[in-house]
């Protein structure tokens, strides 16, 4: 049906810089809103980012200047460009979209990557 597959995840220092990048295919129709959330250990899945299909977007506040999501609506793919990395950034990131499958007859469905681990650490 559709797969969400994401990638740039590793190991980065305090105060550097990752990439990472989501792709969907697929039997897709078109998709809407795209976004990335996160999971730290003992935390509680949270929002990081999120981008519309008409371009807005939406930061969770710790990330707000550091972080910055993009889309491109041709190639079903969300990017999260991170910098300025922080320990409390460290993560399982997952990818999530709504996307609309098939000829355009049914109404969004809801649909998460496997998660992308991102390890800030000196």
């Amino acid at each position: 049906q559709v797969q969400l597959v994401e990638s740039g995840g590793g190991l980065v220092q305090p105060g550097g810089s990752l990439r990472l990048s989501c792709a969907a295919s697929g039997n897709i129709f078109s998709v809407g809103t795209m976004g990335w959330y996160r999971q730290a250990p003992g935390k509680q899945r949270e929002l990081v980012a999120a981008v519309t299909d008409y371009g807005r977007t939406d930061y969770l506040e710790s990330v707000r200047g550091r972080f910055t999501i993009s889309r491109d609506n041709a190639k079903f793919t969300v990017h999260l460009q991170m910098g300025s990395l922080k320990s409390e950034d460290t993560a399982v990131y997952y990818c999530n979209a709504e996307v609309v499958v098939g000829g355009g007859k049914n109404r969004y469905q809801e649909f998460w990557g496997q998660g992308t681990l991102v390890t800030v650490s000196s």
